[in-house]
């Protein structure tokens, strides 16, 4: 295994929390909250407190990504670039999307909500395997 790229960790975690900051405004705010008018998914936070939360819980998804990069090490994905889109897509298309959507069928969530939110997971976990492939070879 090789060394993590910590400033990679970082660096898609801010690619995905960028995604996320125009997948849930400008692309699908309003869509979204036409689904679940205002309040209706539990607890209230702030704007603030929500951006804080979501980029802590990216990074440790980012951090995991990184794990996964390095177990996979750096001389097979210079060669084989295409592995860190296929790698991270796999995760958000094998395990986060089918996971949200358990839970959201569970609470008899409505797959508008679900196909919007699957999108961000799947957008977002390409957005950091591209962020790594970026700071691997030029970061």
């Amino acid at each position: 295994m090789g060394p993590v790229n910590w400033m990679g960790v970082v660096v898609a975690a801010l690619a995905a929390l960028a995604v996320a900051g125009l997948w849930y405004g400008p692309m699908f705010g309003r869509a979204r909250l036409e689904e679940v008018g205002p309040g209706r998914l539990g607890i209230r936070r702030s704007p603030a407190r929500t951006a804080v939360l979501t980029a802590g819980l990216l990074l440790v998804t980012a951090a995991m990504m990184g794990h996964m990069f390095a177990r996979v090490g750096a001389a097979t994905l210079a060669v084989k670039w295409w592995l860190y889109l296929m790698m991270s897509g796999g995760l958000a298309i094998a395990f986060v999307i089918p996971a949200l959507w358990i839970s959201y069928a569970q609470q008899r969530i409505g797959m508008r909500l679900a196909l919007i939110d699957a999108g961000f997971w799947l957008a977002g976990y390409l957005a950091m395997g591209l962020a790594f492939m970026l700071m691997d070879r030029w970061g």
